[in-house]
């Protein structure tokens, strides 16, 4: 069976937990700009991971990125 080829951009918005729960997370949105104007607060607070609740989203993510649980490990 042939390999499944991954969506490169999806591989790199998502990541897996690494606290042996292999929950799938993401990154806030609006960290890429527009952040000068932001207190220092409300900057480190884009840091944070959150956890993908949705499992329609979970499930396309899986269909996009196959490997992604391996590249966690």
């Amino acid at each position: 069976m042939p390999k499944i080829k991954t969506h490169k951009s999806t591989s790199k918005r998502f990541r897996i937990s690494q606290g042996g729960k292999g929950k799938l997370m993401r990154t806030k949105l609006g960290k890429s700009h527009l952040r000068r104007k932001k207190s220092a607060r409300a900057r480190r607070l884009y840091d944070e991971m959150l956890v993908v609740e949705s499992p329609a989203t979970r499930r396309r993510v899986g269909r996009l990125a196959p490997y992604l649980r391996e590249k966690g490990k």
